[in-house]
């Protein structure tokens, strides 16, 4: 018969400062009834939260465009200046749900833009976060995903960098070393979330000392993607799933030790639900 299970939930796990404030702004807006309640995207990256919300009442829409009246909740990821602009332009209330750390890499982009440099972005392209911190640019901004990208940049007098909040901090110090060769002056701002920091750390020595890693959170999620990339890293059998349901009990035939470690965007019920789920199949697995 198989020994009994442990399962460990990461230290840093789950939702972050900047999600937990977007979520209590846009609760409080849903409160109000005398107004319909809107996001433009999702508010954040998990599929089951935004459910969640819109059983609440709150809708999701594509475009400020489909908007006649009510209120718009920005994304914890940040938009695009012209966006809220609009927002406002139309008379619809705007409620800001930005992450703090998220405004800081903003307000750096737009001094360097002011200041004459030329603004590198290192992060995901196509993600909402770093298409809103490119907008801060005027679209002269570049992005990187790497620092094989950042190799290829042209020669530049004066370029300044700023971090998606979620990038690991050693892809940051690969790119600064690359940057420096192309550029004569480099002004570097770290916006790594220091949250994000933490939750990897601790995702990674969970994996280093378990035998099988749970990674719970939305598949769309940058922030959930590294946990999981950096759990493999460990050559720790790493699974990443969004909900309970996903789990399968062949994940843990052998395993003493099971770690569990989630994405800023998930809620701590998500987590609840993946840990009692994990505890039944461990019983299934020692039988």
């Amino acid at each position: 018969m198989q020994a009994r299970v442990d399962i460990i939930v990461a230290e840093d796990a789950g939702f972050c400062f900047g999600v937990k404030r977007a979520l209590e702004r846009v609760a409080r807006a849903a409160e109000d009834r005398s107004r319909p309640v809107y996001t433009l995207g999702a508010l954040i990256h998990n599929p089951q939260e935004i459910a969640r919300l819109q059983q609440r009442g709150v809708r999701q829409v594509d475009s400020v465009d489909q908007i006649s009246d009510g209120a718009l909740v920005l994304s914890a990821h940040g938009v695009d200046p012209q966006v809220e602009a609009d927002a406002r332009a139309r008379g619809l209330e705007v409620i800001d749900a930005t992450c703090p750390f998220v405004k800081r890499a903003h307000s750096h982009i737009l001094a360097l833009s002011q200041e004459g440099y030329h603004v590198f972005i290192l992060g995901d392209r196509g993600h909402r976060e770093v298409e809103g911190l490119a907008a801060r640019g005027g679209g002269a901004a570049d992005i990187v995903t790497s620092a094989e990208e950042a190799e290829q940049a042209p020669l530049r007098e004066r370029c300044g960098l700023v971090v998606q909040t979620t990038q690991r901090p050693e892809a940051l110090s690969e790119v600064v070393a690359a940057l420096a060769q192309r550029c004569r002056e480099l002004r570097v701002f770290n916006t790594i979330c220091e949250a994000t920091v933490k939750r990897q750390e601790s995702a990674r020595k969970l994996a280093e000392r378990a035998d099988v890693v749970v990674v719970v959170g939305g598949r769309n999620s940058a922030n959930t993607g590294r946990l999981r990339e950096i759990c493999t890293a460990t050559r720790t059998p790493t699974h990443h799933v969004e909900t309970a349901e996903e789990l399968s009990a062949e994940w843990l035939r052998g395993a003493q030790r099971v770690g569990i470690t989630a994405g800023a965007s998930t809620p701590p019920w998500i987590i609840e639900e993946v840990v009692a789920r994990l505890r039944a199949l461990a019983g299934d697995a020692a039988q």
